[in-house]
Formats: structure tokens, sequence, C-alpha cells
């Protein structure tokens, strides 16, 4: 089923309005982050995981993200705070969760820039694994069902991306192959819980990544290997492709996907647009595909809750791709159709 478009579903706590009143002095990267995180809460109620959640605890999760550039000042400050049942985070620190009531369905979703990957590490954990409780990390988001990044997308199989730390010797960290990842929980007993760290590490090559921001540029390149990026924007944009270099190059146009992709998909080599309500692109509609190199601007409007530029390699060259987006204005937006996709995804 897909989600309604995102202009329609946003929602905000009046506890988490007073304190985006009072923190409107702080930078935009951390209102970029903060829109994310009201997103997050937005889609997970859909999910049943907010019955758990207390309302101040949101409102405290909020306060932690949008302060902590303030506390980033000292470069030998460890970043410590609870963590809640419903959470964000996009800083390293330490974060530790205890229970104060039965929690059983719990999730963390953790970000970081594109260019980083992310180390996960449980500490202090005090769980009873028999009764049903579990503490499970994934490599990437889980959202409605959906997996970021996609089966196809992801060089590990599915049951290699979760390390379950009941039934794992080694399931004490994790590293993500991209710049977001996950941690599912259930805790039954009160004052059990565990301590959670996060540390973001460089990434050469970014490849899947989820943008915090819904404007901005970014480069892809995939240098001889066989494999699939994707830049996944959770918002409806703009998108202008301002370079790309192809191991094949036989034209200089952007065509809309209905006319060129039985040519683009036997290529090997190509880009193609993506829009949808999900996150899993494998179950995105194809707007365009360019199997060409392109050295001007070529721009699409996506108007969808999930916009996504991919990158196809076949492993025989060096790919790259260059682009720009920036989020649509109500007014920008494609008129919906009835009786179609368009009705929750329209592209123009």
């Amino acid at each position: 089923m897909l989600l309604p478009p995102l202009r329609q579903r946003r929602y905000f706590h009046p506890q988490l309005q007073k304190t985006l009143y009072r923190e409107t002095h702080f930078s935009m990267s951390v209102a970029l982050r903060t829109q994310l995180f009201l997103f997050l809460i937005s889609l997970s109620s859909r999910m049943g995981l907010s019955r758990y959640i207390e309302d101040n605890e949101a409102a405290d999760g909020l306060y932690s993200l949008l302060s902590l550039d303030q506390k980033r000042e000292s470069e030998d400050f460890i970043f410590r705070r609870p963590l809640r049942c419903l959470d964000m985070l996009a800083t390293d620190g330490y974060f530790t969760f205890v229970a104060s009531q039965p929690q059983l369905a719990c999730a963390t979703f953790i970000i970081a820039e594109p260019s980083e990957v992310i180390s996960l590490e449980l500490s202090d954990v005090s769980i009873d694994c028999s009764a049903g409780d579990f503490i499970k990390m994934f490599d990437g988001w889980v959202l409605k069902g959906e997996k970021f990044p996609s089966r196809q997308d992801h060089q590990l199989p599915l049951h290699q991306r979760y390390t379950d730390y009941c039934s794992s010797t080694a399931g004490t960290t994790s590293r993500s192959s991209q710049n977001v990842a996950m941690i599912f929980f259930r805790i039954h007993s009160p004052d059990s819980g565990f301590t959670l760290a996060v540390k973001k590490l460089h990434n050469p090559f970014p490849c899947n990544i989820m943008s915090q921001s819904p404007e901005g540029s970014f480069t892809m390149v995939m240098p001889y290997e066989r494999r699939n990026c994707s830049f996944s924007i959770i918002y409806p944009v703009e998108v202008r492709l301002t370079e790309l270099s192809l191991g094949q190059a036989k034209s200089n146009e952007l065509s809309p996907h209905r006319q060129v992709w039985s040519g683009c998909s036997g290529s090997g080599d190509y880009v193609e647009l993506l829009g949808g309500n999900g996150v899993d692109t494998s179950k995105m509609y194809p707007v365009a595909d360019l199997c060409f190199s392109l050295s001007g601007l070529a721009q699409m409007r996506i108007g969808c809750d999930n916009s996504v530029v991919r990158l196809v390699s076949s492993g025989n060259y060096i790919n790259r791709v260059s682009f720009q987006y920036r989020l649509l204005e109500q007014r920008e937006l494609p008129k919906a159709r009835e009786n179609s996709l368009d009705n929750f995804c329209a592209v123009e």
C-alpha cells in the first residue's frame, strides 16, 4: 500500500512545536535533521512503533537532536544522553536505554553524512533473551516493511545485514555499508537496558545514501565495480543532472523512461531517476534513464515522497554522476490525476 503524500502526512506534536519555536536560532542543518526526525515520528506512528512512547520522550529526543551542535563545539566532548524507545541519532556518542516499563516495539534510526558509514557497539547489556527480549542491529533502514538499500542494491544478502545480540557471539558490534543504520529492541522488565556507542567513519566511495536535506548537490563515483548505488531524497524535489560520465556514450538528451528504458537497461551502465512513496528502490516508479555521457544540464521534477538518483554499473568502467536537487514548492507539485499512481506520486 502506498503512503499518502508527504505534504499531507506531516505530524507535529504540541510539545514538539514548542521545542521548534524555542530553537529557531539553530543552524539550517539542524533544522533539516529536525524535519527528518518529525517525518520518522509520523511514519513510525503508522507502523505501531509509537504505542509505547510517552509524549515527553519525543520532545526530549528532539531537543537533544537540536542542541547537539552546541555540544559539538568542544572537540574533546563525548556526547551522552538517554536513548528513547523511538529515537533518531545523528551524532557520535553513547546512548543509554533503561526501561521504566515494558517496551515491546522500539526502534532507533541512525543517520550520518553521505560520505560516512556507521559503527555500532553494544555494552552494559542487561536483557533476558529467554523471556523474549531482543536487540537487533540492521545495516540500513526499515520503514513500512520496506528496506533501504533494497536487496538489489546492497552487496550483502538480507540475513547478513541483521546482527542479533541474542543469537550471535559477535552480536555486540555492527558496521553499516552506507550512511544509515538502525536498531530494533524489545525489553519486558523495568530497569533492564543497554548502552549503544555510535561512531561515524569516513567512506571514500559512498554508495546508497539517504539524504538528510531536501536540497544540495552530490557526486557518485563507481570505479570498476559491479554495483548499483542510489541517492535517496525523502522529499518531492527537482533533480538537475550537471555531469554524467559512463562507459558507453550514445546520445545527448534526457528522455522519458517509456521511450529509452529497454536500451539503457541493456547497456549495463546507466543512471535512472526513480520516484515513489516508500524507500525500496525496486518498488519505485522509473521516471527517466540515461545511458550516455552528459556535460550540460538535464532536469526533472519528481513529485513523490521519495526521489532517487540511481547509478547502475557493470564494473567495466569508472562511472560518475553529479547532480543538484531542491525541494519543490507547493505550487510546483504536479497535479494528481484520478485512478492512477499520480494520486500519490506525480512526475513532470
